[in-house]
């Protein structure tokens, strides 16, 4: 039995999936950008008011939950459709080659 390697058809999915990669991957950088300053808005927002008296925030409740959700995120296993994302490998290759190209790009 001789495994029939199509050499041409990996070609597209590799490439294809490297287009959309890096379309995906600066697109994502490009909003993470825009989340992180809204976010450092909030935080100076929530600073200054937090030092006219007009408003208590407790830092260390704020923080806390950021370290919960970090250490369950890292604890548990990976979902069934990862896991079958991975198994298509020479689409995942070039998806994941373009995305962080298009994330350094962004």
């Amino acid at each position: 039995m001789a495994l029939d390697v199509n050499l041409s058809s990996i070609g597209l999915e590799l490439g294809t999936g490297a287009v959309i990669g890096f379309i995906i991957g600066y697109a994502f950088k490009m909003v993470a950008k825009i989340v992180a300053v809204i976010v450092g808005l909030e935080l100076a927002l929530f600073s200054f008011l937090e030092s006219r008296g007009i408003l208590v925030v407790k830092w260390d409740r704020l923080s806390g939950g950021l370290i919960e959700a970090t250490d369950v995120a890292t604890a548990s296993q990976p979902p069934s459709w990862m896991t079958s994302i991975i198994s298509t490998l020479s689409v995942g290759a070039g998806f994941t080659g373009g995305f962080l190209v298009g994330f350094k790009k962004g």
